[in-house]
Parts: structure tokens; C-alpha cells; sequence
């Protein structure tokens, strides 16, 4: 009989014990994993959930008074869309692209709203290269608060420490455009490219500021102003230089400037060079994905605050606009860290500019149609692994959504 006691006391006990269980390191891939895309379905979005645990962060603070976001009486129910020659449908779309979460805003309401893969409104998710979009914005708050004069300031007034190196005459407005002219590998899964030594800078995570012995190093490839070389390393530095020009850490002008005046609903994290270190400017702003659809919508409301934006007039349209730098390929162009979409790709993108980061994640803003789409992906590899389009998806429902007017 004591047997049978014992028995039952360990299964309840072990019961129990799993309904509190919270996942452990053990169960979520490493940094180089994420890089080198080798992480399974199950552990990947895992992973990119929690990638707190693999970095230390800082605290973007909310205000605790989020802004509501109502239901649009035009609601996304159902898509039927071509790319490539072939049909999909919304189900395709989510689980063939691995899209965690999707929310569609329309006239600043919810059209759609989706999460999966276990997934939910309270997730909080990795917004890889969406981030840039996030410094960019904090740039022209910068300005407009008196804090850097001018895009036109060379790099070094801010960042002495990189006198004399390949940044040397370098403007902001340069690094804003990635037309620095300084030689950069951005190619995630190469254990050798300059992107990865600024990653195994980060899991060493014990020196602030290490990102400049990697910077100061790099070679001169052209001039600065003419050729587009995407480079997370320079994103980083723009970080640094509105660190250096506010004195205030990121996430901390980030909650001040936006995540508390425009009322998000948690509070967001942002990855650190270190413990207690400076935030990496060019990734790794973890938010719900009610937060990232709330940025979009303030971005595409212009900027403001109690009705004044926090940038300067003109900011949003410039730096959403495609600069006359050669080497961007395929169908984007590339403003003040915002991508753009080239004409050819369809006359529903005019004018849209958008944030993208690896893995499929993206805040789209279509200020003709007053739109915003946000896609939260967990695809396998960093790049070149979405079956399906993304901007022949977005196509898609911005069309429905106009239809249904």
C-alpha cells in the first residue's frame, strides 16, 4: 500500500512541478545557432523567444497605460494570392513562410491578427535588422532635440575613438545610408565575416565598447556617400553615436522618446555589448507584436507626440525615401535604414518603406493606403529560405483591404 502512496505522491508532485516548469537553457539554441541557421523547427521558435537567456538585456520601460487598439470593420477573413505562378492562401502563407505572429492595421485598427507555433500576445520576439529601423527613428529625435547637429557631422565628432581609422570622413548621413565606403562581410553563416566577430564580441559579453576593436580595424573600400554595403556593424555605431551625443543608454531614450508617450503595452528588452553595456544598435530589440504594429502605426502617423512629432519636419519621408547609392539588388532600395520597394515590384509599394531583419521578420508601412503589416518569422535559415514572396503576400492584402473599402 505505501508503495502505491509513493507512487501517487511522486506523480502529482511531478504534475505539478511541470505546470510551473519554466524552459531552461537547455532547452533553446546558443547565438551561433541562430546565425548559422542549424535549429529545428520545435527549438528554434524556442529560441527566438527567449533569446534574453542568451544575451543580457536592458529594460525599454513602458508606462503602464496602453493605447488601445480596436477591432477595423475591415477584417481579413480569408486571401487567395499568386507568387511565382502559384496559388496560396493565408494557412499556406503562415506555415510555409513559419510566420509566429502577423497583425494587420488598417486606418489604425486591427484588420488581422494571427499568432502560431505556440506563439501568443504576450511573446515577446527577437526583431533581428527590424531594430535599425528603431535607431534610425532615435537619429531623428536626436536631431530634433539639439543633441547631434547635423547628419552631415562626421562620425568622429561623436566617436573620437575612431580617428584615423576607415571612418575617417565619414558623415552620419553616411552610415544612415550603409555608404560608408568601409569594406564589411555581412554573411551571417560565415564563421570568418566581419558580421560574426561582431557576434562573438557580444557571447563574450564581458567588454563595453568592444564593437571598436573590430571597427577601427576594417579597410577603405570607396568613398563614403556612393555605394550601398549592408553592414549591422555600422548600425551599431549610430547607436553609439546617439549614446554618445544623448548620454543617455538607448533603450532608455527609446522608453522616454516612444515606448511611454505612445503607450505600448509591455515592456521591451534590448540586447547588450555587455553586462550593464551599451545596447547592439543593429538587432535585438525584443517587443509583443502588438508593440512593433504600434511603432508602425506612430511612424506612419508621422512620429508625433500630443501632436508634435519628435523629429524633424520632413524626417519620416526622407528617410523612408530610396538614396541615389548603387548596389542595392533585387527589388529594394535603401533610405536612412528603412528598405524601400522599387517600383517594379508591384504599384500596390509605392512608397513603401519597411524594417526586415533574418528569419522572416518585418514591419511594412504603406503610408498610401494607411497600412501597416507586421510579420514575426522563425524560418530555418537566416536568409533565402521564405517559400512564398513576402512582398507578394503583402500585395495581396493591401488589394483586399482596398477592395473592401
Amino acid at each position: 500500500m505505501w508503495k502505491i502512496k509513493f507512487l501517487a505522491i511522486v506523480l502529482v508532485t511531478s504534475f505539478c512541478t511541470g505546470l510551473n516548469a519554466q524552459p531552461s537553457t537547455a532547452d533553446i539554441g546558443g547565438a551561433r545557432d541562430i546565425y548559422d541557421g542549424s535549429l529545428y523547427p520545435d527549438k528554434a521558435v524556442r529560441t527566438y523567444s527567449q533569446t534574453e537567456k542568451i544575451f543580457p538585456t536592458r529594460v525599454i520601460k513602458a508606462g503602464g497605460k496602453p493605447s488601445p487598439l480596436l477591432q477595423s470593420p475591415q477584417q481579413l477573413t480569408s486571401l487567395k494570392f499568386t507568387s511565382e505562378g502559384k496559388t496560396y492562401d493565408l494557412p499556406d502563407y503562415v506555415a510555409l513562410n513559419r510566420m509566429v505572429g502577423l497583425l494587420v492595421l488598417k486606418d489604425g485598427k486591427i484588420a488581422y491578427e494571427h499568432y502560431d507555433f505556440g506563439v501568443t500576445v504576450n511573446t515577446r520576439w527577437m526583431s533581428m535588422s527590424v531594430a535599425k529601423s528603431f535607431v534610425s527613428t532615435l537619429v531623428g529625435a536626436a536631431i530634433k532635440d539639439g543633441y547631434i547637429t547635423s547628419l552631415n557631422d562626421p562620425v568622429t565628432k561623436y566617436l573620437p575613438q575612431l580617428a584615423g581609422s576607415a571612418y575617417e570622413g565619414v558623415s552620419v548621413r553616411d552610415l544612415l545610408m550603409m555608404a560608408s565606403g568601409v569594406k564589411w562581410n555581412e554573411t551571417y553563416t560565415d564563421p570568418s565575416s566581419d558580421r560574426r566577430k561582431l557576434l562573438e564580441l557580444q557571447i563574450a559579453s564581458n567588454k563595453q565598447g568592444a564593437i571598436f576593436d573590430v571597427m577601427k580595424t576594417l579597410s577603405k573600400a570607396s568613398e563614403p556617400g556612393k555605394n550601398f554595403n549592408y553592414s549591422t556593424g555600422e548600425t551599431v555605431l549610430i547607436g553609439e553615436v546617439v549614446q554618445a551625443a544623448t548620454k543617455i543608454p538607448l533603450a532608455d531614450y527609446l522608453s522616454k522618446k516612444i515606448w511611454i508617450p505612445v503607450g505600448m503595452q509591455a515592456n521591451g528588452l534590448w540586447w547588450l555589448d555587455s553586462p550593464g553595456g551599451h545596447e547592439v544598435g543593429g538587432s535585438g530589440i525584443l517587443a509583443v507584436l502588438r508593440d512593433f504594429g504600434r511603432f508602425g502605426q506612430f511612424i506612419l502617423d508621422g512620429a508625433k507626440v500630443n501632436g508634435q512629432s519628435i523629429v524633424p519636419d520632413g524626417w519620416l519621408a526622407d528617410a523612408g525615401s530610396a538614396k541615389p547609392i548603387t548596389g542595392v539588388t533585387g527589388k529594394n532600395g535603401y533610405g536612412y535604414q528603412w528598405w524601400t520597394v522599387k517600383p517594379e515590384a508591384g504599384k500596390v509599394h509605392e512608397s513603401v518603406f519597411m524594417g526586415r531583419g533574418i528569419h522572416g521578420q518585418y514591419l511594412y508601412i504603406n503610408p498610401a493606403n494607411n497600412i501597416v503589416i507586421v510579420g514575426l518569422g522563425a524560418r530555418s535559415k537566416p536568409v533565402g529560405k521564405q517559400a512564398i514572396d513576402d512582398l507578394d503576400f503583402l500585395a495581396a492584402v493591401v488589394d483586399n483591404l482596398k477592395i473592401a473599402q
